[in-house]
């Protein structure tokens, strides 16, 4: 059987991003279970707004065309997103709406994330963790996308003091949680592998 291979992707390039710090925790947890996994950020993937004007006068973007073969060649995908007014923040949001356009001359619109096991956790200074951007990022990715959302996640609330210097988390009811949403993870992969 070939290695499992995990994509992480933290959804903001914002310095000291606190999602960013949930992607490496992640990221070490996966490394722990002996899962290749591959942390990337968006800042790599550099695309406009969407717009399908735009895509009907220039096509897709060739960072969207990458970003989409970068999750193909992995088994399954992490999304760690921050909270911006209830929802997903715009960079995050936009990378899915262009790789959702994506697609190889077989392919149907849309297949970039199709029937894809994701897991998603967020980040955030507010007691709730994020738990609204975690509601809307799973209903974009599940139903939009067709993706196959784990129900385990990650809700990590004042989450300014949740992490030591060496990005691992403190308190070990969130250590618990990450991994729990990990461990779920790779199992959900590798049955759809």
């Amino acid at each position: 059987m070939a290695a499992l291979k995990i994509l992480v992707i933290p959804g903001s390039i914002r310095s000291g991003s606190l999602n960013a710090r949930l992607a490496a925790a992640v990221t070490k947890e996966l490394a722990l279970a002996d899962v290749e996994a591959t942390r990337i950020s968006l800042e790599d993937f550099p695309l406009p707004i969407y717009d399908a004007d735009l895509e009907a006068k220039a096509g897709v973007p060739e960072a969207a065309r990458n970003l989409k073969r970068m999750i193909g060649i992995h088994h399954g995908v992490f999304i760690a997103t921050p909270e911006y007014n209830a929802s997903v923040p715009p960079l995050l949001k936009n990378a899915i709406d262009w790789i959702s356009r994506a697609r190889e001359r077989s392919e149907a619109a849309g297949s970039a994330l199709r029937d894809r096991v994701v897991a998603i956790g967020a980040a955030s200074e507010r007691p709730c963790g994020g738990l609204a951007a975690l509601q809307a990022l799973r209903q974009i990715l599940a139903q939009g996308c067709g993706a196959h959302v784990i129900p385990q996640q990650i809700a990590l609330p004042s989450a300014d003091r949740a992490f030591d210097e060496m990005d691992r988390l403190k308190e070990a009811r969130d250590a618990e949680m990450l991994r729990a949403t990990v461990r779920q993870l790779i199992d959900v992969s590798q049955r759809m592998m």
